[in-house]
């Protein structure tokens, strides 16, 4: 089952987010930190949201979407900025129900399109996203941290 996350639920997810940061070599993870980001997004904020997927009522994943706007469209996108299932879990199709959840839920509230980059050695990832009908782009991402 998929929930919003709030702050009634935002502590089960904590550990999984610590380690979706662990998964990519984050080197200052902070629980507290993580807490006050996290906890802004909700099911009403017009930012973003956060997704859990819960089993058993065991949350076993969770996704991140931000919203922002793409000037050559014209229009507003939504960002899967963060997926993470459990090891254990993954091949069973949690990944692809909250992929899924987090495209109702952008075009819901007026996105042209969900987008997302990820890792190219993250082998689950991009086998997952390429068995959806999804298209791969070939820009290169950058950052610029100063």
């Amino acid at each position: 089952m998929i929930e919003f996350v709030s702050k009634d639920n935002l502590e089960e997810i904590l550990p999984l987010i610590r380690k979706y940061q662990e998964f990519y070599k984050i080197a200052d993870i902070s629980d507290a930190r993580n807490r006050e980001f996290f906890s802004q997004f909700g099911e009403s904020n017009p930012f973003g949201c956060q997704f859990l997927f819960r089993e058993e009522k065991q949350v076993l994943g969770f996704a991140t979407v931000y919203f922002t706007h793409n000037s050559t469209l014209p229009a507003k996108v939504g960002v899967l900025n963060d997926l993470y299932c459990v090891p254990a879990s993954r091949g069973k199709g949690i990944g692809r129900q909250l992929v899924e959840h987090c495209h109702a839920y952008v075009v819901d509230n007026g996105a042209a399109r969900l987008q997302w980059v990820t890792a190219p050695d993250n082998e689950p990832a991009n086998r997952l996203y390429k068995s959806m009908n999804t298209q791969q782009s070939n820009w290169h991402f950058y950052t610029y941290s100063g």
